[in-house]
């Protein structure tokens, strides 16, 4: 089954697939036309995140360890 979809900028049917090299968009015009309202702040997210939420110890060891295994930014050279 074929999936289609609505280009978020001008309405227009996409089809869902690895060609479609913009989707959900139409086409580069569309994707950048989104770009530069979320840059104007035209677009946000509706719901604040939460900035009293405690972040333990345990849970900064994991996120440094998962960078340091995953990211090669990090390593010194040889």
């Amino acid at each position: 089954m074929t999936l289609k979809v609505s280009c978020p900028q001008c309405q227009k049917t996409v089809i869902w697939q690895a060609s479609s090299e913009f989707r959900p968009f139409c086409c580069k015009r569309c994707q950048l036309l989104d770009l530069g309202e979320w840059a104007d702040e035209s677009h946000k997210i509706s719901v604040p995140i939460p900035v009293d939420s405690a972040i333990s110890q345990e849970m900064l060891d994991a996120m440094e360890d998962d960078i340091l295994l995953n990211n090669n930014f990090f390593v010194e050279p040889e």
